[in-house]
């Protein structure tokens, strides 16, 4: 077992199921596999997803159960002459799946300026509300009123007023 109590069998459920709402925990894909490499920090210059792509496919299934998963690890490790254990450390304390080291978002002048709502100008403007959201399509179309005026028109409802 390793830190936190995770067993190899359990981050396999973990990860079965990150990203599928169907997936039940039993059978794991190649993707969700090289997801898991990739959080555990195992896919890089040594081992690459092409790596694991090849040792998926002698498998011949489009998902593998935790057994098939242990073998594939075992065929993987050899095959890059890594010690199993090893692999299998990493995959056990990696944490849970999610997206803890993804890219974040730059925050430069540049590019603080451009995404400032605050400061766009005509058409732009009306995309988005006072805090800044955007307002979907209604802030992308031109909706019509129908009331027989013109755009510019100050005077609307005066007339019988005057006449």
């Amino acid at each position: 077992m390793a830190e936190g109590g995770m067993s190899l069998e359990q981050q396999f459920v973990n990860f079965s199921k990150f990203g599928d709402t169907k997936a039940d925990g039993r059978t794991i894909t190649l993707t969700q596999i090289d997801k898991w490499l990739k959080q555990a920090q195992v896919i890089g210059k040594k081992i690459t997803t092409t790596d694991t792509g090849i040792c998926f496919n002698k498998f011949k299934s489009k998902t593998i159960d935790c057994a098939t998963f242990v073998k594939f690890l075992e065929d993987l490790a050899k095959q890059k002459g890594i010690p199993v254990s090893e692999l299998k450390d990493k995959l056990t304390t990696c944490g849970l799946p999610g997206t803890s080291k993804t890219t974040q978002a730059v925050h430069t002048g540049a590019v603080d300026r451009l995404t400032d709502t605050s400061k766009y100008t005509g058409a732009h403007k009306e995309r988005f509300d006072a805090e800044g959201k955007g307002k979907g399509i209604s802030g992308r179309e031109d909706l019509a009123d129908n009331q027989g005026y013109v755009g510019g028109y100050k005077g609307k409802d005066t007339y019988d007023a005057t006449h």
